[in-house]
């Protein structure tokens, strides 16, 4: 009997961790992977559920990346018109909304960022200005008056 009762669905809410969980702010901000390449820095963001007219990517203060998304208002609405219709037994993805801020590096070319959603992950190219060329060693002639 034990197991039918601490085996169902309702096992999660008597023995999970206490409300609210930690994901729950880890999905305020979405998870974020920073690569750097010698041309670029790449930034992929989750943002499932959401498109390119959800998302407001734009620089700040001359050198910090501020990307912002949330459900569009028409979504949401329908979604208020659903729940009237159904009973919530557990509710623990939220509304696709978040935040993030990246300070980049000086070397970032801040005018040439680049942005795109696909398949519900922001990717944000950011090119690099070029390494300055090493000076190759070379000889110095050196003279005496002796």
């Amino acid at each position: 009997m034990a197991d039918l009762f601490f085996g169902g669905p309702f096992r999660r809410l008597l023995y999970g961790r206490p409300f609210p969980p930690d994901w729950a702010s880890a999905s305020a901000t979405a998870a974020m992977d920073w690569v750097e390449t010698p041309t670029s820095h790449v930034l992929r963001i989750n943002v499932p559920g959401l498109g390119k007219d959800d998302v407001k990517v734009q620089v700040e203060d001359g050198n910090v990346l501020t990307v912002r998304g949330a459900a569009p208002p028409a979504a949401a609405e329908k979604e208020r018109e659903r729940e009237k219709e159904v009973v919530w037994h557990v509710a623990e993805r939220g509304r696709p909304e978040f935040a993030r801020e990246v300070a980049l590096p000086a070397e970032a070319r801040v005018e040439q960022i680049r942005a795109s959603v696909d398949n519900g992950v922001l990717t944000v190219v950011v090119p690099k200005e070029p390494a300055p060329a090493r000076p190759r060693p070379r000889p110095i002639a050196v003279s005496s008056k002796l």
